[in-house]
């Protein structure tokens, strides 16, 4: 990386922790909401029926969150076409994930940090909307205020 974004990176970094979003944080965040997610009767089965081993799919979480709060560049994955091949994943399946996203995030406590994290969440789930919606029906799946606020 050029030292500019190297610089980038460490003042994300840096805003980051100013909020209480650390390493740590990540790593508490990601293994709560997973345990959220395999309890969950709605999404449960659906990452059961994909992750057989949760450790390398956990570390992998991590290393996405982290590049996406810290622009680590840590998380090398291409997501979108491993979401895409999962039949009826759909606007209220995302919305249950961002819910368990919130309870956890509500737990962990937080404040500034919980509704930062939340909002690349929310962001996260539009894209992946929208992805999914272009993919299979070639046009953008989410009109104006449609998408998670």
């Amino acid at each position: 990386p050029s030292p500019h974004a190297l610089a980038m990176r460490d003042e994300k970094r840096r805003a980051a922790a100013e909020m209480g979003i650390d390493d740590a944080f990540v790593s508490e965040l990601v293994d709560r909401f997973y345990g959220r997610i395999r309890a969950d009767p709605v999404l449960g089965p659906v990452f059961a029926g994909r992750i057989q081993d949760w450790g390398p799919h956990l570390d992998q979480m991590k290393r996405f969150w982290r590049s996406v709060l810290f622009s680590s560049g840590e998380y090398l994955g291409r997501p979108m076409p491993i979401h895409l091949g999962i039949p009826g994943l759909d606007k209220p399946m995302f919305a249950r994930w961002l819910d368990l996203f919130a309870a956890t995030l509500a737990e962990i406590g937080g404040g500034d940090a919980a509704e930062h994290v939340h909002e690349r969440a929310r962001m996260i789930a539009n894209s992946f909307l929208n992805g999914i919606a272009v993919h299979h029906h070639g046009k953008m799946g989410l009109g104006p205020g449609e998408g998670f606020a």
